[in-house]
């Protein structure tokens, strides 16, 4: 009996990227001796609820989507509210795709339907926050409502967020908000003998990983805060600093302090150019649990979607709910 294999797709991400290619990544599957059931997607959410049935139909070898970071989203959501352990494939057709990019999923259609069809998953951490769930980043503040078409020429290093910031002219244009944030820290003790960066960020992912979690809490006013599991947010790779991994249950968090005079804006400029994440202006942490409550209402984003205004929430790191086909 040939596997079944469900792909979810969205016939319009990315200027309609995959129209042209969908009988010929259909036949990549078929190639790979899958029954496939292909499904479109027509309004958000209908990803979410095609993964939770089929997921708990059964007999489903593995669910690939096609689409942006949003419908990866909606698909692990679906997989992940069945309570089943299936298979998630990702081919990218958006504009963006950063945790692809994270994955190693290649850009190339064919070579990404390739790999959904024949690499084995790995199990991969999820992000949880007030029972939504997202796949790399909760985000909320100045950056998160400017479209990720950014000039190209602006993109360097960590080039978003230090052109935004320098690109504000006056200080009271940034919104800011009160916010308590309490937070599990995973404390991070540098081993001695590790030369190169690679090695310098496996040590210090292995030390997160066996380190007891520390509690801390800090109080004020932030223009920004994120936390992430990725390589790469809104296109900029290594923002969220070294060594991160998708199964150690940690994800990353930054947050940025509203700066009170140019000085101090100059300073988080040069700091987040630098990748100087944890200073007086930006708290930077390796976190499994988030509690944050805000003054007024918050708006946030998850995975680049509006997820709604919340201005209390609880994040929570669920370490390896998903199984991701991926390269380790």
């Amino acid at each position: 009996m040939r596997k079944r294999l469900v792909f979810i797709y969205n016939p319009n991400a990315g200027k309609a990227r995959l129209k042209s290619k969908l009988a010929d990544v259909i036949r990549i599957f078929a190639e790979h001796d899958y029954e496939v059931v292909a499904v479109p997607t027509f309004k958000h959410g209908d990803a979410t609820d095609y993964a939770r049935e089929y997921a708990l139909e059964g007999g489903c070898e593995r669910i690939v989507c096609s689409g942006g970071d949003g419908t990866l989203n909606e698909v692990a959501t679906g997989v992940c509210m069945a309570g089943v352990r299936v298979p998630i494939g990702f081919i990218p057709a958006g504009t963006t795709n950063d945790f692809s990019y994270s994955l190693k999923i290649p850009k190339n259609i064919f070579k990404a339907a390739e790999m959904a069809a024949t690499q084995q998953p790995v199990p991969s951490d999820i992000g949880e926050i007030n029972g939504e769930f997202f796949t790399y980043t909760a985000a909320f503040g100045l950056f998160t409502d400017v479209s990720y078409d950014t000039p190209q020429n602006f993109k360097n290093v960590l080039g978003r967020m230090a052109y935004l910031l320098s690109g504000a002219s006056k200080l009271y244009n940034i919104k800011s908000y009160h916010l308590t944030v309490e937070y599990m820290e995973q404390q991070v003790q540098p081993e001695e003998g590790s030369e190169t960066a690679t090695e310098m960020a496996v040590a210090e992912a292995d030390a997160v990983a066996e380190a007891e979690p520390k509690r801390s809490v800090v109080y004020g006013e932030f223009i920004y805060g994120m936390i992430a599991n990725s390589d790469s947010v809104g296109g900029f790779k290594g923002i969220t600093g070294k060594g991160v991994r998708f199964d150690d249950g940690v994800f990353e968090m930054i947050l940025i302090r509203k700066p009170h005079n140019i000085l101090e804006m100059t300073n988080i400029v040069n700091e987040l150019l630098n990748k100087k994440l944890n200073s007086d202006n930006i708290v930077y942490a390796k976190v499994n649990y988030v509690r944050l409550q805000s003054e007024e209402d918050l708006p946030w984003s998850l995975d680049g979607e509006f997820g709604g205004n919340m201005p209390r929430a609880e994040i929570h790191i669920r370490k390896q709910a998903v199984d991701y086909i991926r390269l380790p």
